[in-house]
């Protein structure tokens, strides 16, 4: 394996280009017409157009990905996250064409990414999964409201093919249930591309928490401890740290453990996420759903553990054995992570499109990693997902790594579009966010104060 390339945009192309650099393989870049002076084309060794902005005339072109591939002599593709990173057809298309697949095997993202297919598969594998329906299809909500009363209130409706919170919603009655029900039948349907939903337990006051697994694709697997990814809005994560505060150590082993074994039972290849919601109180957790590629996110298990997980990813798809090396690792210290988004909180949080007229991120300071795939100059545009950078701070307890985070928000400087860097500073304020009493439902209860 000597060239790689990287089936993606942004921060995360450009993340992928440093760990392939490091091991001295050359990377390949692909980009929309909206990205030809992106930081991540001007990083590569190499680049090719693949079409115009929209992500389905461009990122989402297998054709174009594959041909850009062969066009450059790349033998090996890595699809980040978002867009291809999670399509079995595309996984299978790259593996056909002869070239190396970094990531889980076709048939793993396929099972993984129908989400009732999923809570199957955990329960044989002996993980804790919450109550839940049969499968709903378009047109057949017959036995809905008795399905909905076994389940009980309240209650998400999910998309079966849906992921990273979309295609979810809640439902508190009876007399909105089969309203809510149909209506994400249609989004599931058009941003899915598959309408089938299923009811599923509602926990009121959530921890939700993840746990980074790594495969070796025979059986083997080991989890690199936990995230938690509590803070969040519309069931989007806004800020993920390690580890999760406040929480049972005893719980978190055994979501660890379960992880471990959904992976190995799998025999899946590379790095995942086994994602679990939990229950505040009583620390009850449930298996939620499993990401089969790396996540935004995976920068606080680096911090804490010191693993490069992308590079980790790449030499394994190179043939490397790595099990003995990932199975003696630890964790030190405290991680947190936050993601600058060009957003207008004021404004509901709406993308705010725009130059970066000013650019300055502190990527010097102690304890400090910056991520970002922009720079001064370049534009956030309307076509992709409006993040800036992540700022992922590590310190040798909690407190100090909030107060790291904070400085360095602080020191953050954009000019051009909105940002939400007040609000994530609001919230590394927030008294009991400091204190560790977070859940899902955070940010919403205290919406009023955090934009104040």
């Amino acid at each position: 394996m000597k060239r790689i390339l990287v089936a993606n945009r942004g921060e995360i192309a450009c993340r992928v280009i440093r760990a392939a650099r490091k091991l001295g393989l050359e990377a390949v870049a692909v980009h929309s017409d909206a990205d030809a002076d992106a930081m991540h084309v001007e990083m590569a060794d190499a680049s090719v157009r693949i079409g115009p902005p929209p992500a389905a005339e461009s990122y989402l072109r297998q054709d174009a990905i594959l041909a850009a591939a062969q066009e450059t002599g790349a033998d090996a593709i890595h699809p980040g996250y978002g867009f291809m990173a999670e399509n079995a057809d595309f996984a299978r298309a790259v593996m056909d064409a002869g070239l190396i697949w970094v990531g889980p095997r076709p048939e793993t993202i396929e099972a993984m990414g129908d989400k009732q297919r999923a809570r199957q598969l955990a329960q044989k594998a002996g993980v804790p999964v919450a109550q839940g329906s049969d499968r709903l299809l378009p047109g057949g909500l017959d036995g809905l409201e008795e399905m909905a009363d076994a389940v009980g209130y309240p209650l998400l409706v999910k998309a079966a093919a849906g992921g990273g919170g979309i295609g979810m919603r809640r439902v508190d009655s009876v007399e909105k249930l089969r309203k809510t029900v149909e209506a994400t039948q249609s989004m599931a349907e058009r941003s899915f591309g598959d309408g089938s939903v299923y009811l599923e337990r509602f926990i009121p006051k959530a921890r939700h928490i993840e746990i980074q697994v790594f495969g070796f694709g025979d059986g083997r697997a080991v989890h690199l401890f936990e995230r938690d990814c509590s803070l969040q809005r519309r069931f989007q994560k806004i800020i993920e740290e390690s580890p999760a505060p406040g929480f049972s150590a005893e719980a978190v082993a055994g979501m660890a453990e379960s992880a471990r074994a959904l992976a190995a039972s799998q025999n899946y290849t590379g790095a995942g996420t086994v994602e679990f919601v939990a229950d505040a109180e009583t620390g009850e957790y449930f298996f939620l759903e499993m990401n089969t590629r790396i996540q935004v996110e995976h920068p606080v298990t680096e911090m804490v553990t010191g693993c490069d997980l992308v590079g980790l990813q790449l030499r394994l798809a190179a043939g490397e054995e790595l099990h003995d090396t990932l199975a003696s690792v630890s964790s030190a210290g405290v991680a947190i992570e936050c993601r600058l988004y060009a957003e207008n909180p004021a404004k509901n949080f709406l993308p705010s499109p725009g130059t970066l007229a000013a650019f300055d991120l502190p990527d010097k300071m102690e304890g400090i990693r910056v991520d970002a795939g922009v720079r001064i100059g370049d534009t956030i545009t309307p076509y992709y997902d409006p993040m800036i950078a992540k700022l992922i701070a590590w310190g040798e307890d909690r407190t100090i790594a909030i107060d790291r985070l904070r400085a360095a928000l602080e020191a953050t400087r954009v000019e051009g579009p909105a940002t939400n860097r007040a609000f994530l500073i609001a919230v590394l304020n927030d008294p009991d966010f400091r204190a560790g009493e977070i859940w899902t439902g955070f940010v919403e209860e205290r919406r009023k104060s955090l934009m104040a």
